[in-house]
C-alpha cells in the first residue's frame, strides 16, 4: 500500500485574515498546519500553535523545523511601525526557509504598481510603486528574489471576509458590531476596483502549495477575485445583504481625513492609498488559472453576507 506523506506548513499570521483562511484551507487539503503566535487562541481549530514572535529569529527558526512551506502572512497590527518592522519580520522567514528548504509563500498586493499607469497588471508588469507602503511591498518581493529561496507570491486586491483585519471593508465602509445604516465608499463612481474574498484566496494558496514542487523556484501569480467594474457592485451587495436594497452609499470624506491622521496611524496609511480608488488596477489571473484551473469563487452576495454576519453588522 502506498504511503501518503502529510506535508507541514508553518503560518506566520495564522490569527489574521489571509493567514487564518489559508490555514483553514490547508487543513482541509490534508496539511499539518503549525501557527506561530504571540498568544495562541483558546480554540486550536486543528492548528498546532507555537508561542513566539515573528520578530524573534530564533522562534521562527524553531517553529519552521520540518516544514515543507512557510506562509508569511504577518503584519504589524494597525499599521504601526510598518516601515521599521516589516522587512525584519520577512528576513526571519527567509532565513528559516533557507535553513529548512521550505517554499516561502507571500500574500502580495496591488500596491506594488502605479495605479495611474497600470490599469491591468500582469505578474511581471513593471513595479513602480507610487506610495511608501507600495515601495516596502516592492522591497519585500525583491528581498525574497535576491535570497534565492524557493518562493511563491500571490497578489490580490482589497481583502474582505469573515475574519476582520486591516482592510477597507471592515475599517472604512461599515462599522463592525453595528447594524449597517450607511455605507462609506472610498472610490469614485465609474472607477473599477478589485476585491479578494479571503476564504477564496486561502483556497487558492492551498491549491498552489499542493503543487508547489512543480512550480518555478520563484513563482508569481495574480488572484483576480471580484472585479467591481464601476464601483457599485460591492455597495449594492452590502445593501442587499442587510435587506436595504435602496441604501445608497456616501462618498468617503477624503478632505477631512488629514484632520484625524495625526492621531491615528491607520488613517495615515489609508490616506496614502487614495490613488487606488481614483484609478483602476485590475489583476490578470491567466497565469494562476493555467496552473490551478478556475479560480475559487464564492458568489458575491454569499461572501458579503458571511462577512457582515461575522462582523456583527446584520440584525437578526
Amino acid at each position: 500500500m502506498e504511503t501518503i506523506m502529510t506535508k507541514t506548513v508553518l503560518i506566520l499570521g495564522a490569527t489574521g485574515g489571509v493567514g487564518g483562511e489559508t490555514a483553514r484551507a490547508l487543513l482541509a487539503h490534508g496539511w499539518r498546519v503549525r501557527g506561530l503566535a504571540r498568544r495562541a487562541p483558546a480554540a486550536s481549530d486543528g492548528i498546532e500553535w507555537v508561542q513566539g514572535d515573528a520578530l524573534d529569529a530564533a522562534a521562527v527558526m524553531a517553529a519552521a523545523q520540518g516544514a515543507d512551506a512557510i506562509v508569511h502572512a504577518v503584519n504589524p497590527p494597525g499599521y504601526r511601525d510598518w516601515a521599521k518592522l516589516v522587512l525584519p519580520m520577512l528576513d526571519n522567514s527567509i532565513t528559516a526557509a533557507q535553513a529548512t528548504g521550505a517554499r516561502l509563500a507571500l500574500p502580495g498586493t496591488i500596491y506594488n504598481y502605479d495605479p495611474a499607469t497600470t490599469p491591468v497588471a500582469l505578474p511581471n508588469s513593471p513595479q513602480r510603486a507610487a506610495t511608501r507602503k507600495g515601495a516596502i511591498r516592492v522591497a519585500m518581493e525583491q528581498r525574497i528574489a535576491d535570497s534565492g529561496v524557493r518562493a511563491m507570491i500571490l497578489r490580490a486586491g482589497d481583502f474582505f471576509g469573515p475574519r476582520p483585519g486591516n482592510n477597507w471593508f471592515s475599517q472604512g465602509m461599515v462599522k463592525p458590531g453595528q447594524p449597517v445604516r450607511s455605507i462609506l465608499y472610498p472610490g469614485k463612481r465609474g472607477i473599477g476596483h478589485g476585491w479578494a474574498y479571503l476564504p477564496d484566496l486561502g483556497e487558492a494558496f492551498a491549491r498552489l502549495l499542493d503543487i508547489e514542487g512543480s512550480l518555478p523556484d520563484f513563482a508569481r501569480y495574480h488572484f483576480a477575485g471580484t472585479w467591481d467594474a464601476d464601483g457599485t457592485m460591492i455597495t449594492r451587495a452590502i445593501a442587499r445583504a442587510v435587506g436595504k436594497p435602496n441604501l445608497k452609499p456616501s462618498r468617503l470624506p477624503w478632505l477631512l481625513l488629514p484632520l484625524i491622521a495625526p492621531f491615528n496611524p491607520t488613517m495615515r496609511e489609508l490616506i496614502e492609498m487614495k490613488p487606488f480608488w481614483e484609478h483602476p488596477v485590475e489583476l490578470d489571473n491567466a497565469a494562476l488559472v493555467a496552473v490551478i484551473g478556475p479560480e475559487p469563487h464564492t458568489p458575491l452576495d454569499q461572501a458579503v453576507s458571511a462577512t457582515l454576519t461575522a462582523l456583527g453588522c446584520i440584525e437578526r
